[in-house]
């Protein structure tokens, strides 16, 4: 015997998620992750996901549950899971800011918004996972979550209608600091590959950023060419573990991997320079402010995590940081900044502050996507999951 969920597909951005109601998962924890990772085929060992819906990569491996937010007009929780495609793991640590950007029309097609105005709906997210509020600004037609627009991202074939996303005081999401240790530069020693120069920046997600150089590649390296140096992805995760050592998610480096793989991410930067995209086309280094990678549980993103490009914005407006140094001197007085990622260029809208000591703050981060409802049905499940 199966039994039925309601579940609906979305893209987001660049991602691809599982989105469910919090009322139609069970209430017990242990049992909703079970019925989630089989939902999704995890674990699989031979990394296929052949058994559930899962598409065996970690920007098609994540779920959404979602709920509404009682006493708050327009408001949804939002609880992001990282669903690892090889092990028994749903990493709730940080937020995944392209699924975020498909939670506004999910909520309003699924009637969770009390207020549907047209042409725009603005729909307040609430990310549990780090304790903070998106602010989605969501085209809608016929009261419902308009798809069809001119707006392009990189990545992504095709356009859609533009989705604003405000990240409202997005430092400290995951440590409570917007620099977890206090520095804007630091020293971590890695296991087997020595001492590495790193900023470490909390934002919308937690980063540890490298330079590229440092790495010993050039840093407009595309997916493929990463992903198949065994060596490479091994001097990376070496220090994305001294990082979380670091910042307190794990006692040991070890660890890393397998109890916080998602968290923090990690991006190598180089200055802006003109290079070949996955796509054919050429990024012009007068189009962008930096060049830079970032990693998804293990592998090289194919384009770019939202709450990451928020993250390396506002490192890009720290002064003495290893993003900050990419920076072109003309561009540093600038709210843009331009990231170019393996597809294109993503632009983010940054805000900073100073809070009463003189320390910088983050005050808001915009990012533009657009999201798609995939699939609405039911996804079936063993009986056998629910009983105790």
């Amino acid at each position: 015997m199966q039994r039925k969920i309601p579940c609906v597909v979305m893209r987001g951005g660049t991602s691809r998620a599982l989105f469910f109601k919090e009322e139609d998962l069970p209430k017990d924890q242990r049992i909703r992750e079970q019925v989630i990772m089989t939902a999704f085929g995890s674990p699989d060992p031979n990394g296929r996901q052949i058994n559930g819906l899962g598409g065996a990569t970690s920007t098609t491996s994540k779920v959404a549950i979602i709920s509404r937010r009682e006493g708050e007009p327009n408001t949804v929780n939002y609880t992001f899971g990282q669903v690892s495609v090889t092990d028994p793991l749903i990493d709730y640590k940080g937020n995944c800011g392209n699924i975020s950007s498909a939670v506004g029309p999910f909520a309003i097609d699924e009637g969770l918004v009390d207020r549907v105005e047209e042409p725009y709906t603005t729909v307040s997210v609430y990310n549990t996972n780090t304790k903070k509020y998106i602010i989605s600004r969501v085209p809608v037609e016929n009261g419902k979550a308009k798809v069809e627009g001119d707006f392009v991202i990189a990545g992504i074939p095709g356009s859609g209608a533009k989705i604003a996303l405000d990240f409202t005081e997005p430092g400290g999401a995951v440590t409570g600091k917007l620099l977890p240790t206090g520095q804007v530069r630091d020293e971590l020693e890695t296991e087997g590959y020595g001492k590495f120069t790193v900023s470490i920046v909390d934002a919308a997600n937690p980063l540890v950023f490298v330079r590229a150089s440092d790495l010993g590649i050039s840093g407009v390296e595309l997916p493929l060419q990463v992903d198949s140096n065994p060596e490479l992805l091994k001097k990376i995760e070496s220090i994305r573990a001294a990082a979380a050592v670091k910042i307190g998610l794990v006692a040991k480096a070890a660890e890393a991997s397998k109890k916080s793989p998602a968290v923090p991410k990690i991006a190598f930067v180089s200055p802006p320079r003109d290079y070949l995209c996955v796509p054919g086309n050429m990024v012009s280094g007068t189009e962008i402010d930096l060049v830079s990678r970032i990693m998804s549980m293990g592998k090289l993103h194919n384009a770019y995590a939202i709450t990451g490009a928020i993250c390396t914005a506002t490192a890009a407006k720290l002064e003495g940081s290893v993003v900050w140094e990419m920076i072109p001197e003309e561009r540093h007085a600038s709210n843009e900044v331009r990231i170019g990622h393996p597809t294109g260029i993503v632009p983010i809208e940054i805000t900073m502050g100073m809070d009463d000591n003189g320390r910088p703050t983050v005050e808001k981060g915009t990012a533009f996507r657009t999201a798609r409802r995939l699939m609405e049905g039911l996804v079936l499940v063993p009986e056998a999951l629910f009983e105790a």
